[in-house]
């Protein structure tokens, strides 16, 4: 017997989901709390299914409720971007593309190919946005995003991949640092110094205090900064050491008076990767992105071993 589903029950489950509570999802959903409490019992009954552990303390999903929200937010995400890409069309856009990717690609490999792919494709729009690798994989998972690349340990097994580029973060100190000369360092030793940091929002900061988190450290930030570049000539000023992109730190290191010194952390060589749902799936315009991204990573690679 076919079920049919309700985008306003889909949406009420995943606030509820989302505030492990039925009141604060039924507000959220500018639903009275006995219509909310009466929808989610109408849809149990339907699906033959508990969707929710109901406690003093609030409610908590159980395994079907957790795959029906994981499924609802799949749903509404798609029905959001079809909204979007219908609005495009209507422009005369012909077509959209979401690219989330990591603070390296994003700043450091992707300006040049997309340069290049929107002159060549006048009629597409991209989203690119910047994200930590296990939330991109969760995106392209869920549908959120057409692309995603991805840095280091993540588990991609439920999507297509495809090897794009080596990222080595490094540590940047001023010239004269005490530092300067040492083979390699491990990140911990850092923390003793005051640190030049991104912004809150990149996914280099966010995935460094995550560093800190394991080892019981506080990362001390003198200053936040928007972009490598920046960083580097804070780095310069002696305001503080940056953990940065070695492919940034060198290209500035030609121009200002900086060291470079590799960490020996394991984490600090990571393998980048792109994913998608499937590539076959994906539209012409978005395979050709792919492709552009996979030839200019083998490109750079043939300059390096030269």
């Amino acid at each position: 017997m076919a079920i049919h589903f309700d985008l306003v029950d889909l949406r009420l489950m995943v606030r509820v989901a989302e505030a492990n509570s039925l009141t604060r999802g039924a507000e959220a959903s500018h639903i009275s709390l006995p219509a909310a409490s009466t929808r989610i019992k109408n849809l149990e009954e339907s699906l033959g299914l508990k969707l929710l552990y109901r406690t003093s303390q609030g409610v908590t999903l159980t395994p079907p409720g957790q795959a029906f929200v994981q499924h609802a937010r799949t749903v509404l995400g798609q029905l959001e971007h079809l909204s979007a890409d219908l609005q495009e069309y209507a422009k005369g856009i012909k077509g959209h593309l979401r690219v989330y990717a990591n603070t390296t690609a994003l700043g450091e490999f992707l300006p040049p190919v997309l340069k290049g792919y929107l002159l060549a494709h006048p009629d597409v729009n991209i989203d690119l946005r910047e994200r930590l690798s296990h939330d991109i994989v969760r995106a392209v998972s869920e549908g959120q995003t057409d692309i995603g690349i991805v840095a280091g340990l993540v588990r991609t097994e439920n999507l297509e991949t495809l090897p794009y580029r080596r990222d080595r973060l490094v540590l940047v100190v001023p010239k004269d640092h005490a530092l300067a000369g040492r083979q390699e360092v491990a990140f911990a030793e850092t923390l003793d110094c005051d640190h030049v940091g991104l912004q809150e929002s990149s996914a280099i900061h966010a995935f460094l205090r995550q560093v800190c988190d394991q080892l019981h450290r506080p990362l001390r930030l003198r200053i936040q900064v928007g972009n490598f570049e920046a960083a580097c000539r804070m780095v310069e000023a002696n305001v503080g050491v940056a953990i940065l992109p070695e492919s940034a730190a060198r290209r500035h290191a030609q121009t200002m008076a900086i060291a470079i010194v590799p960490l020996s952390d394991p984490w600090a060589v990571r393998e980048m990767k792109i994913c998608v749902r499937s590539l076959e799936a994906l539209p012409a315009f978005a395979r050709e992105l792919v492709d552009l991204l996979v030839g200019d990573a083998r490109a750079a690679a043939r300059a390096s071993a030269s």
